[in-house]
């Protein structure tokens, strides 16, 4: 690796990793192609010689790519005993390079975000082409929820080994050799893709999180993170939907799945933007390295202390279980609780509310419910993201997960009072849109936070997993029927949210304006550095 903090260890197997990965993928266009007289019909359709050499060629490009990036850490440590300046690049304003890595990381985010947002609107049209029932096709969900919560955690675990850029890059590939979902004959093997895209889209999103955290300076962290996150979901959504109605009626529903071409590609296109996190290459050992990064940044300063000497030292290997450790547990259990209980509200709660509000006889009126109140999400991330910078990160967090479970709590109260009133279901609809996306607006950026750096990817990759881990129970839950009850499931959903308050305000810390290592060293009992 360069001293410029942007190369590669290996560069000549990772751009062919890349050619291979690309040249696998374009190889199942002339099969789309070819059935364009067929209204892009493929089902059925046999595999020619040139996509099964196309799928090989994908795995092997992907393996070639792991090893460009591979560091070999023993021969790139030198002895350096010159100390890093953290607190000097803490303190400067934000600058060019800051708020190019921030627009970078921003398109990397609407990027992950759009690639499982597609899911809901390839769901018809793959229904009618394979020929299959709504509830079969509704395993695709399910698949490609497993696959972000495993790919969620085996990121996160990759990014604390091999660096956030890495892990990024990586990413960004699978995300291209998942296009060719678009191309398969067969409900199975978009399955089997679906599960493989998953395990992509549920990396990239922490990792970015944890690659902008230690990367912007300690004043303006929390509020970009937290503006990173709400943006970044909204555009991605809005490029999903965008795509569909453009783009589908003319390609059908496959080219929603083969638009990873091109936006995977645009993320290895934009790398030279996304330097390596100083704070990962110094724990590393890599301090020239970090070094030219600060100074990129505009961090370098000519005076430092010990204790900063000791929070730059190399640190050790964490892992999973290091998270449950002290002084971590309460936190991460807290966090675990709440993205759980998060994923039960998305994707089962709201999931089956417009069928609970036909029930209740608001059937007419449901769809047009749930619309106007979603319109009141938005400004409610200018809340979070106001609250988060100005009051407290923590406290903030707690509120919103409180507000989720009071917003539940009008449900019970509605359902067992009889109301049939759409102007309080219309506020109980809009302050659990608001309270739950404000949620997970700053669960993954305060995972990011709280952290070691050895252990930062891994716990922002385990709190993103547990969101889908909520999502998969919510989905195997309403199999069962607890849905069906929205009194029932109401309170089976808050009172785990009440759980996560207890847990964070025993354990929780308030990041807001702290350096890092100060945030650390708090976890840790020690006095933070001026």
């Amino acid at each position: 690796m360069s001293s410029t903090g942007i190369a590669f260890h290996h560069p000549l197997s990772f751009w062919l990793g890349c050619l291979g990965i690309t040249l696998g993928v374009l190889s199942h266009v002339p099969m789309f192609v070819h059935a364009s007289h067929m209204g892009y019909h493929m089902a059925g359709m046999p595999m020619d010689t040139t996509m099964l050499v196309g799928m090989a060629l994908i795995p092997l490009g992907f393996l070639a790519a792991v090893h460009g990036l591979m560091p070999r850490l023993d021969s790139l440590r030198t002895v350096d005993h010159q100390t890093l300046h953290f607190h000097v690049a803490d303190s400067i304003p934000l600058n060019r390079e800051h708020w190019k890595l921030v627009i970078v990381l921003l398109v990397a985010v609407a990027i992950d975000v759009m690639k499982p947002a597609t899911l809901g609107f390839v769901m018809p049209g793959m229904t009618r082409e394979y020929e299959i029932t709504s509830q079969v096709a509704g395993v695709l969900a399910l698949v490609a929820l497993t696959g972000t919560t495993i790919g969620s955690i085996a990121w996160g675990v990759l990014a604390d080994l091999l660096g956030r850029r890495a892990a990024i890059l990586l990413s960004a590939l699978m995300f291209i050799g998942t296009a060719i979902c678009g191309a398969m004959p067969s409900f199975n093997w978009n399955l089997v893709m679906c599960f493989l895209m998953g395990l992509s889209a549920g990396g990239l999103l922490p990792i970015t999180f944890t690659l902008m955290a230690e990367s912007i300076p300690a004043t303006h962290r929390g509020w970009l993170l937290v503006t990173l996150g709400g943006l970044g979901t909204a555009a991605g959504y809005l490029l999903a939907s965008g795509s569909a109605a453009l783009l589908e009626p003319v390609f059908s529903w496959r080219i929603l799945w083969m638009l990873g071409l091109p936006t995977g590609l645009l993320v290895i296109f934009l790398n030279r933007y996304i330097p390596e996190s100083p704070r990962y290459l110094a724990s590393k050992g890599l301090k020239r390295e970090a070094r030219y990064v600060l100074a990129r940044f505009g961090g370098m300063g000519p005076a430092t202390d010990p204790a900063e000497a000791q929070d730059e030292a190399t640190t050790p290997e964490g892992g999973l279980g290091d998270l449950l450790r002290a002084p971590y547990t309460g936190i991460t259990l807290g966090l675990l609780v709440a993205g759980v209980a998060w994923g039960l509200v998305t994707f089962g709660f709201m999931l089956w509310l417009p069928t609970n509000l036909r029930a209740l006889e608001l059937g007419g009126q449901a769809d047009a419910l749930l619309a106007r109140s979603a319109l009141f999400a938005l400004p409610g991330i200018v809340a979070v993201i106001w609250l988060y910078h100005h009051w407290s990160s923590v406290r903030t967090l707690m509120l919103f997960i409180a507000l989720t479970a009071l917003s539940l709590g009008l449900f019970v109260a509605l359902d067992l009072l009889g109301a049939r009133s759409v102007v309080a279901y219309s506020a109980a609809i809009v302050l659990l849109l608001v309270s739950s996306s404000g949620v997970i607006a700053m669960l993954i950026p305060y995972a990011a936070e709280i952290y070691p750096v050895h252990l930062r990817g891994t716990g922002a990759g385990l709190a993103a997993a547990s969101s889908k881990l909520g999502g998969i129970l919510g989905a195997l839950l309403g199999i069962v029927g607890l849905f069906d009850r929205l009194s029932l499931s109401a309170v089976v959903i808050a009172l785990p949210l009440v759980v996560s308050v207890v847990l964070l305000g025993r354990s929780g810390v308030d990041t807001r304006g702290l350096r890092l290592e100060d945030i650390h060293a708090v976890m840790k009992g020690r006095t933070p550095s001026p």
